[in-house]
């Protein structure tokens, strides 16, 4: 079976106390919702799991945050408020992801 190549799409926010990570379908999608609100947030985002990388960075280990991690940097615990908070106001990047089968 021949390897193959993804691309991975997700925005980092730096927060104050860790980084945290969710994976979006991609940059356009990302950038339509920024310019028009109403487009639904499930037509962005790739899954509605907030990830945080203990301060590893962008390419770290990452685990599911916690609602403890949520409230000390967001001051909320509702995920769709805190995903938009780190959609707005964090950084996209886009990376190759190999899969070996």
């Amino acid at each position: 079976m021949p390897r193959g190549n993804a691309q991975q799409t997700k925005v980092v926010y730096k927060g104050k106390s860790d980084d945290f990570v969710v994976f979006i379908d991609s940059i356009e999608d990302l950038e339509k919702w920024k310019k028009d609100s109403s487009v639904p947030l499930a037509q962005v985002l790739n899954g509605w799991k907030v990830f945080c990388t203990h301060k590893q960075g962008a390419q770290g280990i990452m685990d599911e945050a916690s609602k403890a991690n949520l409230d000390d940097e967001f001051g909320t615990t509702v995920e769709e408020e805190v995903v938009k908070k780190i959609l707005l106001g964090g950084s996209p990047q886009v990376a190759v992801v190999s899969c070996p089968y």
